[in-house]
């Protein structure tokens, strides 16, 4: 369930190239502050979803709080 939530994400990732320094940035815009700069392409998605990945846990976490101080 977590691997299929994560392929899905990703395929909505875009992708742009930062002239002025060389690197590449990107995001995925359905979630707010997930995103990656890196030196190459792939760099750069590798580092989109880890941070995703981050932000899942991250979110997880955090929903169980709030759930545990509403019962």
């Amino acid at each position: 369930m977590l691997t299929a939530y994560i392929r899905a994400a990703m395929r909505q990732a875009r992708y742009e190239i930062v002239e002025d320094v060389g690197s590449f940035y990107g995001d995925i815009p359905a979630i707010a502050g997930v995103w990656a700069n890196a030196r190459t392409l792939e760099a750069c998605r590798e580092e989109l979803e880890s941070v995703l990945e981050g932000w899942v846990l991250l979110s997880r976490d955090r929903r169980s709080k709030f759930q545990s101080h509403n019962r």
